[in-house]
């Protein structure tokens, strides 16, 4: 058995996980995990992950007017004409 402490940290109470902890858990700095209470015991598991969506072009642009398209092309214009300043590529 391990024994932190907890201590406080601006307005929240902070306990540290031991780094073993983590490996055997599998989970890393900015994991998320669940907590629970359960017979006066705090209960920590990894969260699931969720996977993100992934959209594809055609999905992004299902609900784009066309003389939406047309306004942003006019008000981007500046972005495509005229020399590098830099090392953009052409």
């Amino acid at each position: 058995m391990i024994t932190v402490d907890i201590r406080k940290q601006g307005g929240a109470a902070v306990m540290t996980i031991p780094a073993s902890i983590l490996k055997m858990l599998n989970i890393a700095i900015g994991s998320k995990l669940e907590i629970d209470i359960r017979s006066g015991a705090i209960v920590a598991t990894p969260a699931e992950k969720k996977p993100r969506k992934r959209y594809s072009l055609d999905e992004l642009l299902q609900s784009v007017r066309p003389e939406q398209i047309k306004l942003l092309n006019a008000e981007t214009t500046w972005a495509r004409d005229g020399k590098s300043k830099g090392r953009e590529i052409p």
